[in-house]
């Protein structure tokens, strides 16, 4: 029995996020009426579960959504995930021409709402027949890690300096950031390891060094673990600013990659500094503290 054409019509898939009920309700019905197969999601971490377990040929996103994320975020993972996919966004805002070319950098066109039903029709078929605008540029973390570590500890020693209870140890840029390189390095060569969660990694020498280090300059511990939540944010702040290029895939393993070798560094410098304080007597200033009975870390150091 011979098929008719249409049994070899390729159906495209099309993943449509919008919070709005309605709008998402009807624009998978319409949707589905012409001839798709339609997959609704509320919100980001909906649209994100449904990326990270099935292939789509299209997105179809409200740019503007309410909660942690928006239509830039769907459509990155989109692209990690299905870089075949074309990325649509929908806004309700048709002055954009500020934010047009950096949204474009991301998506493939910006359709503005309310639109007829037949020009988002031609809209999505016309994108499928031409196929996604941009090669898709991936980049691992520790990729990402080198080449931002230089700017990472410029914007780090920038937030330290605003910090009355770290600079009160007054010490110059190549003091304060002198462990800095080393922590980068060994960060990069763990996430590029790939190595499973939990691993024992072997002692960094730099680690322990700057435990010693520290303790000689008069810091406290409160200031050292101060400083190292300083770095994690600034490391997740550098990762948001290049999420664009990021591998959706391995992200959330590589995040805690990140958070477990710095915390492990910190043990280790922990250590040290304890080792190290043992065998110094303490600065005239942090025993003023604690004869006064007031907190080390509030007191300012000559």
């Amino acid at each position: 029995m011979t098929q008719s054409p249409r049994a070899h019509v390729k159906i495209a898939r099309i993943l449509v996020v919008d919070d709005d009920e309605m709008v998402r309700f009807s624009l998978c019905k319409i949707l589905e009426g012409h001839g798709f197969d339609v997959v609704c999601a509320k919100d980001v971490n909906e649209a994100l579960l449904h990326i990270s377990s099935a292939k789509f040929d299209v997105l179809l996103s409200d740019l503007h959504m309410p909660g942690a994320g928006d239509g830039l975020t769907v459509v990155s993972a989109m692209r990690h995930a299905n870089p075949e996919a074309v990325t649509l966004l929908l806004s309700a805002f048709p002055e954009m021409s500020a934010a047009a070319n950096a949204i474009l950098m991301q998506t493939d066109e910006i359709l503005v709402k309310p639109m007829k039903v037949g020009d988002l029709v031609e809209a999505i078929q016309q994108r499928l027949a031409k196929g996604p605008l941009h090669k898709r540029r991936v980049e691992s973390l520790g990729a990402v890690l080198e080449r931002t570590a230089a700017d990472c500890i410029d914007d780090w020693f920038a937030a330290v300096e605003t910090e009355a209870v770290l600079t009160a140890i007054p010490l110059d840029r190549k003091l304060r950031c002198a462990h800095l390189p080393h922590l980068f390095r060994d960060l990069t060569r763990r996430l590029h390891a790939d190595k499973p969660l939990g691993t024992k990694e072997l002692v960094s020498t730099s680690a322990v060094q700057h435990g010693i280090d520290r303790r000689r300059q008069g810091y406290t511990a409160s200031m050292m673990v101060e400083e190292s939540r300083i770095l994690q944010v600034n490391i997740f702040h550098t990762l948001q600013e290049n999420v664009g290029v990021l591998d959706f895939s391995v992200l959330m393993k590589g995040i805690m990659t990140i958070a477990d070798e710095v915390d492990s560094q910190l043990s280790q410098t922990m250590k040290s500094f304890t080792a190290e304080m043992e065998s110094l007597p303490i600065p005239v200033w942090m025993q003023a503290a604690s004869d006064s009975g007031e907190d080390a870390k509030g007191v300012v150091a000559p």
